[in-house]
């Protein structure tokens, strides 16, 4: 069954940050907002997300008046409301009067009230002035029926290092490890003589602190994730208290690290994020196009197989990147599409309005200084409402994804952190990124989890560099090939357990040698501009006989796997570099070194058809066209797009029905550039 993300709102969202009180001295303004969001197909705005200062000017003085008006205003025009709480950014009264709520950075300077995100999550005073606002917005506007969600401050991030947050954190490590002895062994704080002898000597790494020991440094993240998670748990319940049930959210960011994002996933009901790729940058669009839906698949993955929210996106350009371009003709549409394409049933932007000063004055919006309709930006976001405004069919559609890429937040930190093999760079997200790459060029719908999701319903798992292990993941997989699964693993992994500590015995360890049929002995790291390279021991598997690997080359012994592929130079020329091992009903694989594209591509062609898994179009397509796949009730919507900067066709071989115009579709399919086209078929 199909479920749109709010029942109230049953179609396709379109709008974006809204703040009428930049305006509230200009009703003008404000009655011109009405009428261009009509104009424009904007039928869904994020309302008061930094309005602390205007809803709470002074302390215990309140002004919601306005907040109330414009939301009933919006509604008896068509415009629903997913209502902010303004945690993001506190008043400089409260940051003031109450020191203790501004953040300490890590060089242990407590900041100055500035900017936003300048907030202390452990702060007392800080939660019961957040939870009071909350409650009390929950209970004037919580139950309007113009709203229709709640959007939870505004991308949180950031680490605290003031005295309450480092008792905390002391807390924290006592419920986790129980006595200082078990801390001291999973730390192995004997190195260097940095043993405890109790909780209270432990400090957070400060910037003139403690770096050595890696799984201090992971655990304070691991913690700055639990306390955000509890602050969001904090607001939440307020809003709840006061009687709002409607569903939430936080905006997450692009790739961000700062915080792991799953352990949100019970928490929010539902996720969206922040989405400003640098199109027309100095890598390609189909290489930025494919970053951008590695991190949609990464976000929907949270709450598997639900739709998501693209919160924020540029209509135009941004006005913080190194380079701020302008979108080419075509590429706002193509953009917002692929949102949709995989798995959101909103596309917002930051902003509606161009503010008249401060930092993002120039950053890009709907409607610019000059205060007109009949810019390109505008008439470019008009088309995009007009087309999601057809799209109902498609809202509460799923995408469903045959495959997973094992992208784990924890896993980067650990890697990010140790010293060694590789310290001018590891390349962590950029290999997970590889391997997706080759099934996303395939259009095989794809997830991109963490070490603690559920394997179950997947044929193809790809878990690159899997260096800590955690979340029971070696079960898992070992679960996953005997019933059937079709694994693929690589160099570096299985080195250490959760607590950053290195396995003893065979490695990969946890049991993962035995379930790919090797034995890894060390690792070779190359400089930048290096190559080995390895040779196919046959051309059943792979359609060249050699590839050039970088970067990571790990010397394996077969301890029943067969061999696939060898290194062709250094001391080690002649050794495995690709194994494939039988477990159970399934099969699994290992990649003992850093390949490219071209490898990436053929390997993945002919595992995926080994797996059992289809491409949605049995056309070979070309360079630059994309198919991506969200699946309603008996019904395939296959997202025909076109990165290239000039037309593309190709013969398409079935009869297929266009969505938007309901003709039939057969022959030779030719896209614009930039280029776009919604297929439909009956499964």
């Amino acid at each position: 069954m199909q479920h749109p993300l709010f029942p109230a709102m049953p179609h396709m969202g379109h709008g974006g940050d809204y703040n009428p009180d930049q305006w509230l001295d200009r009703p003008d303004i404000l009655e011109q907002d009405i009428e261009y969001m009509k104009k424009s197909h904007v039928n869904c705005v994020s309302l008061g997300i930094f309005a602390w200062s205007v809803l709470e000017p002074r302390e215990g003085e309140y002004h919601f008046e306005w907040l109330e008006q414009t939301v009933e205003r919006l509604y008896q025009n068509g415009i629903y409301t997913m209502l902010a709480t303004p945690s993001g950014a506190i008043p400089i009264w409260l940051a003031r009067k109450y020191p203790e709520v501004r953040r300490v950075g890590r060089n242990e300077v407590r900041d100055e009230p500035n900017g936003r995100h300048n907030h202390c999550y452990t702060s007392p005073i800080y939660r019961g002035k957040v939870y009071q606002m909350n409650k009390m917005l929950s209970e004037r506007l919580g139950k309007h029926p113009g709203v229709i969600a709640w959007h939870i401050s505004n991308e949180y991030g950031g680490e605290c290092y003031c005295p309450l947050c480092v008792a905390a954190f002391r807390d924290w490590l006592r419920e986790k490890y129980g006595t200082i002895d078990k801390l001291n062994a999973a730390w192995w704080t004997t190195f260097w003589s940095r043993r405890y002898a109790d909780f209270e000597e432990i400090d957070p790494p400060y910037a003139q602190g403690e770096h050595c020991v890696h799984a201090l440094a992971l655990d304070w993240k691991r913690f700055v994730t639990y306390q955000t998670n509890d602050f969001v748990l904090h607001e939440k319940e307020a809003i709840r208290v006061g009687g709002s049930e409607l569903p939430v959210t936080i905006n997450m960011m692009n790739a961000f690290d700062g915080l792991n994002y799953f352990k949100f996933k019970d928490t929010v009901d539902f996720t969206s994020w922040d989405a400003y790729p640098t199109w027309h940058g100095e890598t390609d669009d189909l290489s930025t196009a494919c970053r951008t839906a590695f991190v949609h698949d990464w976000i929907r993955a949270i709450k598997r197989e639900q739709p998501f929210v693209l919160m924020e996106s540029t209509p135009s350009m941004t006005n913080w990147q190194r380079v701020s371009k302008l979108k080419r003709p075509g590429m706002h549409m193509l953009a917002c599409m692929q949102a949709v394409a995989h798995g959101a049933d909103s596309v917002q932007y930051f902003q509606w309005r161009k503010g008249r000063g401060s930092f993002e004055k120039f950053h890009g919006a709907v409607v610019s200084h000059d205060c007109r309709s009949d810019t390109r930006v505008f008439q470019d976001v008009q088309s995009v409402g007009e087309r999601l405004a057809a799209l109902d069919e498609i809202c509460g559609s799923r995408v469903k994804a045959q495959a997973a890429v094992i992208f784990d937040t924890e896993n980067r930190w650990a890697i990010d952190g140790a010293a060694g093999p590789r310290n001018c760079g590891k390349h962590y997200l950029e290999t997970c990124m590889q391997h997706y790459r080759a099934l996303w060029e395939m259009g095989i719908s794809t997830d991109v989890i963490d070490m603690e999701c559920d394997l179950s319903g997947y044929k193809l798992v790809v878990a690159p560099m899997l260096y800590l292990l955690r979340g029971g993941i070696a079960e898992k997989l070992r679960r996953f090939v005997a019933q059937g699964g079709t694994l693929v693993g690589t160099y570096w992994s299985g080195v250490v357990d959760e607590n950053d500590l290195c396995f003893l015995g065979d490695c990969p360890g946890d049991g993962l040698a035995a379930l790919y049929g090797i034995r890894a002995e060390e690792i070779d790291a190359l400089y930048d501009g290096e190559f080995n390279h390895m040779e196919a021991c046959s051309r059943h598997l792979l359609k060249h006989e050699r590839y050039k690997l970088t970067e990571l080359c790990e010397r394996i012994h077969p301890e029943g796997a067969k061999v696939l592929a060898r290194y062709m130079d250094d001391f080690y020329a002649g050794e495995p570099a690709l194994t494939v091992n039988r477990f159970g009903e399934g099969r699994a694989y290992y990649l003992a070194a850093k390949a490219g594209m071209k490898f990436y591509r053929d390997f993945y062609c002919s595992v995926a058809e080994q797996a059992g898994i289809s491409c949605p179009l049995s056309e070979e397509l070309p360079e630059g066209i994309v198919v991506s796949v969200r699946q309603g009730e008996g019904k395939d919507y296959l997202f025909i797009q076109n990165w290239n900067a000039q037309p593309a066709s190709f013969e398409l071989k079935e009869t297929l029905s266009d969505l938007e115009t309901g003709k039939p579709v057969h022959g030779k399919l030719t896209l614009d550039a930039y280029g776009i086209q919604i297929l439909m078929r009956e499964r």
